[in-house]
Parts: C-alpha cells; sequence; structure tokens
C-alpha cells in the first residue's frame, strides 16, 4: 500500500491534518488519533484525486482492502467540507457499515462519491457558505466486533457546559445513535459518579471519560467521538470531530462568572467587528469616567465583555453583592421575562452566594460626583418641565454642534486621523443638553403609573405614548414615506420593480433620477441597521436597505394604512386617553389626577427626544468609521492589512500597532474568516456562565397553552396577519398588512414598520428602540419570543395580542 502523497489510495496511519485536501476531514480527524497513540481500527484512505478522475482505481482499492485482512469493513465518506471546526457536516454524506467482498466494496465507495450531490449535502454546504468546489475521499476501516457503541460529546452539547460530558450508548454497533433509529442510554458525566445502569458499567463510562479528556487536549476543543466497546472491553475510536454548534466561550477567569447579553438593547444580535466592540467599549468607558463610576462593579466600561463578537455584560458582583442582589430581578425587568427567570434562578444558586456587602460602586468618586450633579438636576427638572419647547431646542442645537465637531480635518497624517477616531466620542459624552431632557423626559412618563395604579391599564399607559412627536427616528421615516409619496408614475415604476441593489449600484455611479434621497441620506446617511457598529456601512454608503423600504412603501394601496395616517391616528388616541384617563382617575383621588394629567402631557412633548442621545452619538460613530477606514487605505497601501476594509477586523489597539509598522494582514484575515462564520449562528444565548453553560437552556421549559408562543407586550393592541420573517433588513420587503417577525431590532429597521400590521421579536425590552417606535405608530409588538424566527415561517397566519403576550400561529 501506497504511504506517500503520489497515490489514490493512502494508509489511515500515514495521515495527518496537513492533508485535509487530499483526505478530507474525517480521514484527517483518524490520522491524528492514530498519530496520538489512540486505538482506531485498521483501514485506508481513497483520496480525493481519485474523485476528481471520476474513476475508482479498482486494483489499488482491493490491494489495500486485502492488505487489512478483507472481510466486514465501514465505508464512509471524507469530504474536503466535512468534519471541520466550523462545520461538521454530520450526516450529510453517505456510510455504509458491514460491507463485504470486493464488489460491495467498490459499490459503496461510488455510492459515497455519489452522496457528495444529495439534495441535502448541497443545501448543507450552501447554508454555511461552503462553495461548490468540495472533493470526496473515502474511508475504509475494519468493522469492530462492538458489545456496546455510540457517540461521547467531550462537552455539553445541548447546554454548552464545557465541563460536563455526555455519552449516549446502545447495545451493539453505535451506528444506531447515529442515525437516531434507537433510544440510546444517556449518561452526563459532570463529576459526580454515574449511574451504572444501561448498556454501560461505571467502569466503562470512566473508561469514555478519560478517553474524551486525552482526545480533547490532543485536539484543543471539544469534540464529538464515534466509539465502540469491542467484546474483548477494549475500547476502539471510530471518528472525532470538534463540536460546531457550541456558542464561543467567555473570556478565561479564576472564578465563575455569569454574562448576561445586552446587543439586543441595541439592536445588535449579529457579532461585532472588532473595531466596532472596540469603539463601543472607549465609548463606555468615557461615559464611566465622566459618571464617575469607573472601578465598581461593572469595572471601567460597564461590565461590557465580549463572549462569540456579542455584547455581554458581566453581572457576577452585583449577584454577590447582599446590598443588590435582591433588587436584581426589578432591574432586570426591563430586559425582559426570561433574563428575570434567569437571575432568580441565580440567586438560589450556591455558587453565586453574596460575598460582599458594599455600594457596588467607589463611594467617594461618586458622592463627589453627586454633590455636583444634585443641584443641577434639582435645576435642569424644574426648567424643562417649565419649558419643554426651549429644552427641545437646546437639545436639537446641541446635535448640530456634534455633527460638526465629529468632522475631522481632511488635512490629517495617519497616526493624526487614528487620535481623532480615538477622542471623538467624547464630546458626546458630556453633552448635558441632549441628556438631561430625554432622560427627565423618560422619568416623567412613568410617573404616571404610580399615579394611576388600579385606575389604568399598562396598556393605556402605553397608548398615551403612542404618536410622540419630536422623535428623530419617526421623523426619518415619515420623512422616507414622503419622499415615496412625492414619486411621479416612472419613478414608481422604476423603483417598484428594479432590485434595490441594483438601484444603490445607480444611485452610487450618479445615474438614478433626482427622487431627493441626496437629501434623506444628507440628514439621516449616518445610520444603519445594527448602526451601533462601526464596522456596518452605513445608509450613505450602501442605501439598499433605504431602497428597499422605499419599494415596500409603493406598495400601499389602502389609505388608511398610510404610515403618516397611521401616526396621526396613534397621536390622537394619545389624546384621547389622556383625557379619559383623567376623568376616571378625578372621581377618586382628583389631585393625582391633575398631576398625571400634567405628567402624561408634559411627557408628550419630551419623551420622543429619548431616540435623539442615540441620534447625536452615532455621528461620532460613523465619523469614526470613516477615519478608520482612510487609516485603512493608508495601511493597504503600506502593506500592512490586504486591502482598507480589514481595519474593521482589529481592535484599536492593533489598528495603532499597525499605524507603528506592525504586518496585521494575517490578523486582520483569520479575525474577518471567523466573523463571517459567527454571522451565520442563528441563536445566541440570552446568558451564559464562564464555563459555558446556557443558562436559559438548564431551565425548566415554558409552559404554553394552546400552541401560543409566549413572549411580553410592548406595544398595545391585538392583530392578526400574515408573518414575514426577516433576518436582515437591508433587502427586506413588507407587504402593506404582514407582521414582522425578527430576532431583534434596531433605528435602522424602523422603516419597515411603516408597513408592518404587528412585531414580533426574539429579544428586546419595552423601552429599547424597536418596541418604542412600534408604540408611536400603534403597532402591536410582542417581544422576547423564544425561538421565534424558527417556529414561525414567512406566510404564516399568526394572531399577536400584547395584552396577553402571546403570538399564537393560526
Amino acid at each position: 500500500m501506497a504511504t506517500g502523497n503520489d497515490s489514490q489510495v493512502i494508509e489511515l496511519a500515514q495521515i495527518d491534518a496537513s492533508m485535509l485536501g487530499l483526505v478530507g476531514g474525517k480521514a484527517a480527524g483518524l490520522g491524528e488519533l492514530i498519530k496520538a497513540g489512540f486505538r482506531v481500527p485498521q483501514g485506508f484512505c481513497l483520496t480525493t484525486r481519485a474523485h476528481v478522475t471520476g474513476e475508482i482505481p479498482e486494483g489499488e482499492v482491493l490491494d489495500a482492502y486485502a492488505r487489512i485482512g478483507g472481510g466486514r469493513v465501514a465505508v464512509r465518506s471524507s469530504a474536503t467540507a466535512e468534519d471541520l471546526p466550523d462545520a461538521s457536516f454530520a450526516g450529510q454524506q453517505e456510510s455504509f457499515l458491514d460491507v463485504s467482498g470486493a464488489s460491495e466494496l467498490l459499490n459503496a465507495i461510488r455510492r459515497c462519491w455519489d452522496s457528495l450531490h444529495s439534495d441535502r449535502a448541497v443545501a448543507y454546504r450552501e447554508a454555511n457558505g461552503v462553495g461548490p468546489d468540495v472533493h470526496m475521499a473515502v474511508v475504509v476501516q475494519r468493522m469492530v466486533d462492538a458489545k456496546a457503541g455510540g457517540v461521547l460529546f467531550t462537552a455539553n452539547p445541548l447546554t454548552g457546559t464545557r465541563t460536563d460530558m455526555v455519552v449516549d450508548a446502545v447495545s451493539g454497533s453505535g451506528e444506531a445513535v447515529v442515525d437516531g433509529s434507537a433510544i440510546a442510554d444517556h449518561y452526563v458525566l459532570d463529576g459526580t459518579p454515574p449511574r451504572a445502569d444501561g448498556c454501560l458499567d461505571r467502569d466503562q463510562l470512566e473508561l469514555l471519560r478519560e478517553a474524551g479528556a486525552a482526545v480533547q487536549e490532543s485536539f484543543g476543543c471539544p469534540q464529538d467521538i464515534e466509539w465502540a466497546i469491542a467484546r474483548d472491553g477494549g475500547l476502539w475510536l471510530l471518528q472525532s470531530r470538534a463540536i460546531t454548534t457550541h456558542f464561543p466561550l467567555p473570556p478565561e477567569t479564576d472564578d465563575l462568572r455569569v454574562y448576561f447579553e445586552m446587543g439586543h438593547m441595541q439592536g445588535m444580535l449579529r457579532p461585532f467587528t472588532p473595531a466596532g466592540m472596540s469603539a463601543l467599549t472607549r465609548g463606555a468607558k468615557l461615559w464611566m469616567d465622566s459618571a464617575g463610576l469607573s472601578g465598581g462593579a461593572f469595572g471601567d466600561a460597564m461590565g461590557i465583555v465580549p463572549v462569540g463578537d456579542r455584547l455581554f455584560m458581566d453581572f457576577s458582583d452585583l449577584l454577590r453583592n447582599k446590598r443588590i442582589r435582591s433588587r436584581l430581578p426589578r432591574m432586570m425587568e426591563v430586559y425582559g421575562p426570561r433574563n428575570v427567570e434567569i437571575v432568580r434562578r441565580l440567586l438560589k444558586d450556591p455558587r453565586f452566594a453574596p460575598t460582599t456587602g458594599g455600594l457596588p460602586f467607589p463611594v467617594a468618586p461618586l458622592l463627589k460626583k453627586g454633590l455636583r450633579v444634585l443641584p443641577k438636576a434639582k435645576f435642569e427638572f424644574i426648567r424643562i418641565l417649565a419649558f419643554p419647547a426651549a429644552a427641545r431646542e437646546r437639545a436639537f442645537r446641541t446635535t448640530e454642534k456634534l455633527k460638526r465637531r465629529a468632522v475631522a480635518p481632511e488635512s490629517a497624517s495617519t497616526a493624526e486621523r487614528l487620535r481623532f477616531a480615538e477622542q471623538v466620542q467624547r464630546d458626546f459624552m458630556t453633552a448635558s443638553e441632549v441628556i438631561w431632557p430625554l432622560f427627565i423626559g423618560i422619568v416623567v412618563s412613568r410617573i404616571p403609573n404610580a399615579l394611576l395604579k388600579g385606575i389604568a391599564t399598562d396598556a393605556e399607559l402605553d397608548t398615551v405614548l403612542g404618536g410622540l412627536p419630536h422623535n428623530v427616528t419617526t421623523e426619518m421615516d415619515l420623512a422616507l414615506w414622503r419622499l415615496a409619496a412625492d414619486l411621479d408614475e416612472p419613478e414608481r415604476e422604476l423603483l417598484r420593480f428594479t432590485p434595490p441593489a441594483e438601484l444603490a449600484t445607480r444611485y452610487q455611479a450618479g445615474e438614478l433620477p433626482d427622487i431627493g434621497l441626496d437629501d434623506f441620506l444628507s440628514r439621516y446617511g449616518h445610520r444603519a441597521a445594527s448602526e451601533v457598529d462601526i464596522g456596518v456601512p452605513r445608509w450613505s454608503e450602501d442605501p439598499t436597505q433605504i431602497l428597499s423600504t422605499i419599494a415596500g412603501y409603493l406598495r400601499i394601496t389602502d389609505p388608511e394604512q398610510a404610515p403618516d395616517r397611521r401616526f396621526a391616528q396613534a397621536a390622537e388616541r394619545a389624546e384621547a386617553m389622556i383625557d379619559e384617563l383623567h376623568e376616571r382617575a378625578r372621581r377618586k383621588r382628583p389631585i393625582r389626577a391633575r398631576l398625571a394629567r400634567f405628567c402624561m402631557r408634559r411627557a408628550r412633548r419630551l419623551t420622543g427626544l429619548r431616540e435623539l442621545g442615540k441620534f447625536a452619538w452615532l455621528y461620532s460613530l460613523s465619523s469614526m468609521r470613516t477615519q478608520l477606514l482612510r487609516v485603512g487605505e493608508d495601511l493597504s497601501g503600506q502593506g500592512r492589512l490586504e486591502q482598507a476594509g480589514d481595519v474593521m477586523f482589529l481592535d484599536l489597539d492593533e489598528i495603532r500597532a499597525a499605524v507603528r509598522g506592525t504586518d496585521q494582514r494575517d490578523l486582520a484575515v483569520e479575525r474577518k474568516s471567523r466573523h463571517t462564520r459567527e454571522m451565520r449562528r442563528r441563536a445566541v444565548p440570552i446568558a451564559v456562565l464562564s464555563d459555558g453553560t446556557d443558562l436559559e437552556a438548564t431551565g425548566a421549559p415554558e409552559a404554553v397553552a394552546d400552541g401560543a408562543m409566549t413572549g411580553l407586550g410592548a406595544s398595545p393592541g391585538k392583530v392578526t396577519g400574515r408573518a414575514r420573517v426577516v433576518r436582515d433588513p437591508a433587502d427586506a420587503r413588507l407587504e402593506p398588512g404582514e407582521i414582522l417577525v425578527a430576532s431583534t431590532t434596531d433605528p435602522g429597521w424602523t422603516p419597515l414598520f411603516m408597513t408592518a400590521a404587528g412585531l414580533v421579536t426574539e429579544t428586546g425590552s419595552p423601552m429599547a428602540h424597536g418596541p418604542t417606535v412600534a408604540r408611536e405608530y400603534g403597532i402591536p409588538a410582542v417581544i422576547c419570543v423564544r425561538n421565534a424566527t424558527a417556529e414561525i415561517e414567512t406566510g404564516q397566519v399568526i394572531t399577536v395580542d400584547a395584552t396577553s403576550g402571546t403570538v399564537t400561529p393560526e
């Protein structure tokens, strides 16, 4: 048998990971197992060279078959895109067991080759971003006369816990576990003595645990291992591949920590680029410093911890704080009921027992800051409530100043552009004329909840906040609607029937008629979906989403469904509700009634400003992106990056190192590859432990009645319509009357709200941007519906009931 790379048949013992393109993922893994000293059944690999030719080298194959003793063998596919670190391809190609004789062997090899092009294999490759250039090797191994067999996961595949191992086993061949044709004995090896029932005893489970630990150490990551225990008691390893479904581990720590996902509050469930996360962390540090809160339970950057390139926050010290921990469930209500349930469980977890009792923030600087701010707060509260129009004027005037200050000098060196990018957020962090009125508006909007307790429902109070004026996000959406409404018939035809990406290309080339898009982008072009990540192009760079949204607006034919009409109706209902609640309360509590009416009217004049803070902040983020791209151009020209955009796959410290001369090409390419993999991840845990445990996966399943999916009502109302599941708003079109179903939303999604009849999201908070805008448009919304985008299909008729917080398929 040949032992070099010049043959079409190579024995397994001569294979290693460097030969992946020749032997495929499965064979490469088996070769590494043999190389590390593990017991692997004898066998050989028919390489991809044979598959490329389309002809089986029968002589070589049968000679190799004879060399391993003939008899019963297993024939398994080993494609070049199989058993890889980011895609397992488990079960996508064929395997054949108990193959015996030359004719059966050659037929099994041919069927393995054919399975590469099966519908399921092609669909899997497309879903995982694997191109068409894939070839098939085939592994042939002697069959093990198995007493028991199955699968060993060296980390828990359901909960993500890296300290647990999981074994599924059956008597005889373990193939029944792999293909799901038998009910397997299930064992969780968590450090406690395993039960000794089923087909495995404790000694065999310990043997598997030791082997799993050794294989994981050898490969450097958690493994999915197929195994067999022979009738003589020997353990054989049949396959080992990386577990690709686990969410990445948090940074290594000395103690057990807990992290809650907070990106959804900014509409971000997609992974941040490294530059985007670095910019956000820098902004958080600037804010913490300005507020005098650095150095406490949230560290210096609001507890931000990137996990899987997503925005998580470390709540461990708060859970272990005697003074704070009991208040955490109430504090977490703003993040949704799923988070609250997890916090309540953690409060009972002895691993998070209280160990500290002081304040969660440094007392001296906080007290000093408080003494300075308290008089200012009293002054601003009185001034803003007395003269809300003047407060709004100051806020918008300051926003324009921030916009001007975010423009860097044209003539600047690479180092100067980087310094500007690092500091540009500083002005916003101290922009009190913007922050005070929006903060006071939010506070005053909550006061009626207490004043009218027992008199008004939450839904009625939410109605009061419908159709809010002075909101830059709703003003943006209505401006886009007016742009669409003003189009003439040829322009309407062009935008309705031309693909949005093509329109964007024509616009950027100056070949699109003047439809008013220049004016719109001059005010709102610094925005985008997922806009808190500076690695994401702004609308001014790529207006595809805007053009797609306009096309959706042009499909509205019912005047009552026109967004400006719906917005006006929401405002009318709000004003009527204020009068109704005042009259209802006046009979029982006349003083409270008058105070509640005052607060509700002031809330309508101020609360719309809550979107202004982010709007103003985005000027600095957009400028930061512009300057870093200019830096990237310089670095690519100097050979330190492959292309300018790669700068977004470095953090600020790494960019600074590149400016000083470090070649960052390989690092940026690796980060870009990781980012692409994470973009394909459909589910992100809402809370994880530092050992990788997905805390929601360890909880009791939700009780769901009559097929309803439960969540949290975030915008009042009830609506029935066809669902439209949208994963990316960039090229989405929402038909009038459809219900938008998404993982999360941010202001960049809100143009779609103008045609939506309702909103369903998997994450969120009633105070987040998406639900706030939904209330202003009068769109019923239910948020925090777990797995909504997986359970609901586009075209399916669903009922969204915000009162009960349910989504019910019809």
